[in-house]
């Protein structure tokens, strides 16, 4: 037999055996899904009950298409039992339920020998849970994870005495954990993360001998952890994250059994005090111990380098202190993710240390890892992410730190005192997401190229003085954010951007040596959201290719020698613009109309340039401006740059957008509340005519500054709509006439300048008004009264007392009330009496009909009085 024949003949048998396989079905089960022939048949009543909970789901993609034919033991996530034929189990956990969603059926109380219930994924639209699922007496598994229900657990549940497995996780749950759920007894699986869940820890859980998982973390639960849990001798994870939770830490070394069978112990992000557990010796099996962002304090004792099985160790944010060494990690050869960052730790190990472990995530900013550079970083070849930033390094970065590692996604080293230059490398990086920051050291020098290979690059707050390398990059660079702010470029910028199309965010302000014209191939970078230049020597126009740069929501080029009109293309082309800064700049002639169709804009600063001109009535059209609030719940206004494969949102690469304004007289940075702010400022410019009363129509403003111009006519009488207004300066123009008195309406108001203009008359009388010094009004002869010292006519002479004053004032007032009570009741009588008289004496037929009706009312009267005396007197006698 040839070597051909031969392995036909062994597929051949293979074959056969594998078709005997098939046709014995599952040996040792009495339980199956019923594609093996006559075997199991459907039972009507529970065919019925299934199609009636399908009734009850609203289906778009026919995911239960199947769920017609006779035999429903054969339909998807059904499945039933050998013997008995009844439907076993429900599971829609392997089922595609794409955009399913309804009711929980009622139906599934006929099925009483169900011990499997999975809905999980299915959208029941914030319905609360049915309390009949508390009958169904005989389920062992129930899992309502990731569906959209809302409202209270059914304290029914507790009747579910046969249960080890319960997952209501990730929905909108709220009150209190059922006191009932001390009953399940069995109980070993229990799953309620993600829900809003109030109360404490229930005492009762103690009584859950079987409990191996235990995950309550991400709700709103408050008080101490119950001493109980300590002593459930099976549990094996405990996730309390996310919580509200205080108290101290027990002495965990008196727990019975715990130490030895738990693996994963969570406790982060709660209000958790007391010291460090000393003793963690006796927690041999743990693998995953999460204690950040709590009120720990104390040392770390040295017995955390004996857990061996340890994999996981976070205890950041908190306010730990004293001394790591070497015997801190002499047994954590399994350790994989190190976090010890944010609290008052100083790390002293050997220059020649050679840790047990590899690393993957690496987090110790803020250790005192300085002054030198770690040596022992050189022995973690695998890590994904480092971070030690803010440890006093005033090293220079060593040449093999940047091959240490291909496969880094992210890498912070910033603020620090690292200074020289950054070494060339041919490494080859894996990731095409990844993120180096250096920000706020003391580097300088030429950039190698490996560092315009990655997505994000921080370099501000340096002495790097060129970056002509990045013309020597080739072409479709992953390069997405960019910030070389606050360093020392100078010259001439390079015309070689359109390498970089990927680029979101472009950070070079506060070079303030950069020259020459803006680069044309800036205009190639169409995903381009965030443009800043400001502080720097730029000349000439802005180049007309960005125009094409759509997407731009900020562009900054304030603080140049930018010389030309403002362009129409502002407005035609980059509509989604929120923030528009060209302050202090040589823009001339008038601002365009186009401008009217920036719709999203929120902060327009043109301030400090040749404006002429008046301000348009188009200001109406910010749309932005009129919203008295921001859309959405951000208070910044960001950028996403870079999204990982990770689900922790804070591997996202996200840049949040810093702008400064003038702002109460001072230049002001914003970063946090920058998504709140809304301001114009045109101050000093040259432009003239009134202060159009669409101005007032923007009722979101925070800030309003049209100073130092050549402003003219009255100020808006609606300017008192501007509620929301914090500051607002219209010191230095030529306004006249008076101050309206809406202005007193902006209670908010803690900056007003109206000096040096022709303003008249008696300031309006307010607390607000009256509480701004005489810098806010000088400078207008004709304005009087308080806070001023010029009286205006008709007021008390000063020598009075307050008593005499007063007493004045309320004669005064008695009297204008007196003459015009009376006044207003000799007017209102003759137009009341003509009114009705007149008109029964002109017109006959209404004459006649209204004494009628007097005779009807007359006539009811009396019979309605004779009623009530008649049923008087019987009440009386009888």
């Amino acid at each position: 037999m040839n070597r051909l024949s031969f392995h036909i003949s062994v597929h051949l048998i293979l074959l056969l055996l594998l078709s005997c396989f098939l046709k014995d079905g599952s040996v040792g089960s009495n339980s199956s899904r019923v594609d093996q022939g006559p075997k199991t048949k459907c039972r009507d009543e529970e065919r019925q009950a299934l199609l009636e909970f399908k009734d009850n789901l609203y289906d778009p993609e026919d995911n239960l298409f199947e769920w017609s034919n006779k035999e429903c033991c054969n339909w998807s996530g059904i499945f039933c039992d050998n013997v008995s034929h009844h439907v076993i189990k429900l599971d829609f956990r392997f089922v595609i339920i794409e955009q399913l969603r309804g009711n929980i059926s009622s139906s599934l109380i006929q099925f009483q020998h169900l011990n499997l219930l999975d809905l999980g994924g299915i959208n029941f639209s914030g319905n609360h849970i049915p309390s009949f699922i508390g009958k169904m007496t005989s389920l062992t598994f129930l899992a309502l994870d990731w569906c959209n229900l809302q409202g209270p657990i059914p304290e029914s549940f507790g009747n579910l005495t046969a249960l080890s497995h319960l997952d209501l996780s990730s929905n909108m749950l709220n009150g209190s954990i059922p006191k009932s759920f001390g009953k399940l007894t069995d109980l070993a699986v229990l799953y309620l993360e993600n829900n809003k869940l109030e109360g404490s820890i229930l005492e009762t859980f103690g009584n859950l001998a079987s409990l191996k998982n235990l995950v309550l973390r991400n709700n709103q639960l408050e008080g101490e952890i119950p001493k109980c849990i300590w002593n459930i001798c099976a549990l094996q994870e405990l996730d309390l994250s996310l919580n509200k939770l205080s108290g101290q830490l027990p002495n965990l070394t008196h727990a019975s059994c715990l130490p030895y069978s738990l693996e994963y112990l969570r406790l982060n992000r709660n209000s958790i005090t007391g010291s460090f557990p000393y003793n963690l010796t006796f927690f041999s099996s743990l693998i995953t111990l999460n204690l950040s962002s709590n009120l720990i304090v104390g040392i770390v004792p040295k017995s955390i380098g004996q857990l061996s099985q340890l994999a996981s160790l976070d205890i950041s944010n908190n306010s730990l202190q004293g001394m790591i060494s070497e015997a801190h990690f002499s047994k954590l050869s399994k350790l994989i993710d190190l976090d010890l960052s944010f609290n008052q730790l100083h790390f002293n190990v050997s220059s020649s240390w050679i840790p047990p472990f590899k690393l993957e995530d690496i987090r110790l900013s803020s250790c005192n890892l300085g002054p030198q550079f770690p040596e022992w970083l050189r022995t973690q070849h695998d890590y994904l992410h480092l971070d030690i930033s803010s440890n006093k390094i005033s090293d220079s970065i060593p040449s093999w730190f940047w091959n240490i590692s291909a496969a880094f996604y992210e890498m912070n080293v910033s603020n620090n005192e690292i200074r020289g230059g950054i070494a060339n490398s041919s490494i080859v990086l894996e990731f095409n997401y990844a993120e180096i920051d250096l920000s706020s050291n003391q580097l300088e020098g030429p950039l190698p190229l490996l560092l315009f290979n990655v997505a994000a690059l921080h370099l501000s707050r340096n002495q790097i003085s060129s970056i002509n390398s990045l013309c020597d990059a080739t072409k479709d660079k992953k390069l997405a954010f960019l910030d070389m702010s606050y360093n020392q470029l100078s010259g001439k910028l390079h015309n070689c951007w359109s390498h970089f199309i990927n680029l979101k965010v472009l950070n070079l302000e506060a070079n303030y040596e950069l020259t020459g014209e803006i680069p044309t191939t800036l205009g190639s970078l169409t995903l381009l959201e965030a443009l800043l230049l400001s502080k720097n020597k730029f000349v000439g126009e802005l180049p007309l290719s960005l125009k094409n740069c759509t997407e731009l929501g900020v562009l900054d080029v304030a603080d140049n020698k930018l010389r030309c009109s403002i362009p129409a293309w502002i407005g035609e082309r980059l509509q989604k613009l929120a923030i528009l800064s060209l302050r202090s700049n040589h823009f001339h002639s008038s601002m365009p109309s186009n401008l009217c169709h920036l719709q999203n804009l929120q902060l327009l600063d043109l301030s400090i340039n040749h404006l002429s001109g008046s301000i348009p009535k188009f200001v109406s059209n910010f749309t932005a401006m009129r919203n008295r609030w921001s859309i959405g719940t951000n208070t910044t206004i960001e950028h996403i740059y870079r999204e990982t494969f990770t689900t922790d949102e804070e591997s996202n690469g996200t840049y949040k957008d810093i702008v400064q304004l003038v702002w109460k007289g001072r230049l002001s940075q914003y970063e946090n509340t920058l998504g709140l702010l809304k301001s114009i400022d045109l101050s000093c410019n040259i432009l003239n005519g009134q202060v159009p009363r669409e101005i007032t129509e923007l009722a979101g403003l925070i800030s309003l500054n049209l100073s130092r111009n050549n402003l003219s006519g009255q100020i808006p009488s609606k300017i008192g709509y501007l509620t929301l207004l914090d500051a607002l300066d219209l010191s230095n123009n030529n306004l006249s006439g008076h101050i309206p008195r809406s202005l007193a309406l902006i209670d908010r108001l803690s900056v007003l300048d109206l000096s040096n203009n022709n303003l008249s008359d008696k300031i309006p009388t307010s607390t607000q008004l009256q509480s701004f010094g005489v810098n806010s009004y000088m400078g207008n002869p004709g304005l009087c009264g308080e806070p001023l010292p010029q009286k205006c006519p008709g007021d008390e002479e000063p020598n009075l007392s307050k008593s005499t004053e007063r007493a004045g004032d309320q004669e005064d007032e008695e009297e204008v009330i007196g003459h015009g009570f009376y006044l207003s009741m000799g007017v209102g009588f003759a137009f009341g009496f003509w009114g009705v008289c007149g008109t029964l004496f002109f017109n006959k037929t209404w004459r006649y009909a209204y004494f009628k009706f007097l005779n009807d009312l007359k006539d009811w009267i009396y019979v309605m009085a004779m009623v009530h005396k008649t049923k008087i007197l019987r009440t009386t006698t009888s």
